[in-house]
């Protein structure tokens, strides 16, 4: 495997390397990469992340290849690309059977999974369920309306490129130590607005973040020991919170 790892990683950059340095490269990509337009709010411009491209194309060919044996979609940031790390062992029981895929990748924003979207990422793909938690790493650099408009133009999307689909929108989870963390009100003010896109039906809507904390609010390092991102047992958490909806679309999940 150390023999392999540098292999993989010089193929990676030498793609990233033909892409910065205008070459041809083996994945067709726009020129010059698009930047927001001034006035545009930024959380629904879709851009690209120039460090992310490999994994972007590896993701879009992982999934072409198994097209059709995909049923359930996760997508988000770090939070749910953690499904392959902490995650790992609970994703194999519970979704691995499911035809389950995960196109979260670390540090992603609304624009970035509106860029992948618009990247192919979806192309061939009829899943039967859309699991969606984005907008933490939005916080910074947007407002509330900016970012709930963000994760609205990605449901948007999703039911437009599957029609066929439910989207599972999953409110954005709690972060910071302290119930008094400023970023708290901020989440809790987007999610109650992401709450408004839910019918029931082609969206659904589900607010479980408080299975996260403790009696005076503040977050369990047992569950997120960075105050952020779920371990073992946060993900164990967040897997029976959607388990009924699981259960919704695939009755044999279990």
């Amino acid at each position: 495997m150390k023999r392999i790892l540098p292999v993989v990683f010089l193929s990676g950059l030498s793609l990233a390397t033909s892409i910065f340095a205008g070459e041809n490269p083996v994945w067709p990509m726009p020129s010059p990469f698009p930047q927001s337009p001034s006035g545009v709010n930024s959380a629904t411009f879709p851009v690209p992340r120039l460090d992310w491209v490999v994994r972007v194309k590896m993701n879009n060919d992982k999934a072409s290849n198994a097209a059709s044996g995909i049923q359930l979609v996760f997508d988000g940031d770090s939070i749910t690309d953690g499904w392959q790390g902490a995650g790992k062992e609970i994703w194999a029981e519970r979704y691995g059977k499911l035809g389950a895929f995960d196109f979260g990748i670390s540090g992603d924003r609304t624009e970035h999974v509106l860029w992948r979207i618009s990247q192919g990422q979806l192309e061939g793909l009829h899943p039967k369920l859309v699991a969606v938690m984005i907008g933490t790493n939005n916080m910074g650099a947007n407002s509330v309306e900016q970012i709930a408009e963000g994760v609205k133009a990605i449901v948007n999307e999703y039911r437009t490129r599957c029609p066929d689909a439910t989207i599972l929108l999953q409110a954005i989870f709690p972060r910071g130590h302290l119930a008094t963390d400023p970023a708290r009100a901020k989440i809790r003010e987007t999610n109650k607005i992401l709450a408004g896109l839910a019918d029931g039906k082609t969206v659904i809507f589900l607010d479980f973040g408080d299975k996260f904390l403790e009696a005076d609010g503040a977050l369990s390092p047992d569950v997120m020991p960075d105050f952020l991102h779920p371990n073992a047992k946060g993900y164990q958490i967040w897997a029976d919170a959607i388990q009924p909806v699981i259960d919704r679309f695939f009755p044999q999940s279990r």
